[in-house]
């Protein structure tokens, strides 16, 4: 009896732990299975324009998805197409002047970018198009390989530091092209501009780069800096600015993609605040050319003014401006504010995510996920190096019970 016991007690035992063993080996084999499956997708997102192939400049909703500029191959992607995305990072804004709610993705003061959500493409939509749809989650993240982060060193005379960083180390002999915008005011009714001066520095061995601009006074003008580091084909941009009135602005927002309609509004009617004011405004679009420097792209006349007045919708006819960007190419929509000659700022939109290196999050959270596969790519958007980074995740979830 004792023997049968001890027998039987055995074979439970190894019973037990072949059981467990089968167990681990089954989810080996299905986290391989997600692993494979995570590279298959990224590369059809990130080697597939979608359809059509041209959706990212268009109000249509695709029928296929993916993100590649349709105008190259391998890993390049569209600008416009990321800025349909509905991004995880994003908040929303209701603006009363349209009736619409959009997708706000903000780098800070300045630099927005808002998508009304009936134009963009959501984490659901892009599920079902990729096959995905209640068998597999993700998460993409596209985000600049360069950080170039900009800091006021002093102010008398001014002085900025440049910094360029890549995957952890600086970059050292970096060469970074700037362009200094100075912002003027108005002053009996005329409308604020901005005059621009180009330069270029390389970085030390710590990845830094001092501008000095000592005929600028920072009491009466606002600026601008936007810095394009690049070196062995990498290519990072920075933006800092420094204004000198903030209570009331300009606030832009994608109107339509396929006609490239943009609304300016007023601050008050979108964020609210105190002491609303009359401001006046004068909005310039510029492409980054192949030196590095920014040219001016004419605006359409014929659709908006590209000067005029905001009055936070007390009165119809100035509570928002209309303008309308002529080209098929990414760039940035600068747009100088003034209430008067001292009490002046700027704000900045870019037209494809990539002219300020805005980072796109799009998908669920792989954070709450018991276990989630991840591969990346090199990608290249407009010129900018950015790294596409996917995380994909079983819907059905499964782990080993001991």
């Amino acid at each position: 009896m004792v023997s049968i016991t001890i027998f039987l007690a055995a074979i439970l035992l190894f019973t037990s732990l072949f059981s467990q063993t089968i167990q681990t080996a089954v989810v080996y084999q299905q986290h391989r299975a997600i692993a494979t499956k995570c590279s298959d997708v990224l590369d059809s997102i990130m080697l597939n324009s979608g359809n059509p192939t041209n959706w990212g400049q268009t109000n249509s909703t695709p029928t296929s998805f993916g993100l590649q500029d349709p105008e190259f191959t391998q890993y390049q992607l569209s600008p416009f197409s990321l800025m349909r995305l509905n991004s995880s990072t994003g908040s929303s804004v209701y603006y009363p002047q349209t009736d619409l709610t959009y997708c706000n993705l903000t780098l800070g003061f300045g630099q927005s970018l808002y998508v009304p959500y009936s134009q963009i493409i959501n984490y659901s939509l892009a599920s079902t198009l990729l096959g995905l749809n209640g068998t597999y989650g993700f998460s993409l993240t596209i985000a600049p390989v360069l950080t170039v982060t900009i800091n006021q060193v002093q102010s008398n005379p001014l002085n900025l530091s440049i910094a360029v960083m890549g995957a952890g180390f600086p970059l050292a002999g970096a060469t970074v092209n700037y362009c200094f915008l100075s912002i003027t005011g108005r002053d009996q009714g005329s409308y604020p501009a901005y005059t621009v001066s180009n330069g270029s520095r390389t970085t030390n061995d710590a990845g830094l780069a001092y501008v000095d601009f000592p005929d600028f006074d920072e009491t009466t003008y606002s600026y601008a800096l936007i810095a394009y580091a690049h070196l062995s084909g990498l290519t990072g941009i920075g933006y800092h600015e420094g204004i000198l009135y903030s209570e009331s602005f300009v606030v832009p927002f994608v109107s339509n993609f396929e006609t490239g309609e943009v609304i300016l509004a007023h601050s008050w009617d979108v964020h609210a605040g105190a002491n609303p004011a009359e401001i006046a405004f004068n909005a310039t679009f510029v492409l980054l050319s192949d030196d590095f420097t920014l040219r001016e792209m004419p605006l359409d006349n014929e659709t908006g003014k590209i000067v005029g007045k905001l009055n936070y919708g007390q009165d119809p006819q100035h509570a928002y401006a209309n303008l309308t960007i002529n080209t098929r190419s990414s760039g940035i929509l600068i747009v100088t504010y003034s209430k008067s000659n001292v009490e002046n700022g700027v704000v900045v939109m870019p037209w494809g995510i990539s002219s300020l290196a805005f980072t796109v999050t799009f998908g669920g959270d792989p954070q709450i996920q018991e276990w989630v596969a991840t591969d990346m790519r090199q990608v290249i958007i407009n010129r900018v190096a950015y790294q596409a980074k996917l995380s994909l995740w079983s819907m059905g979830g499964r782990q080993v019970i001991g």
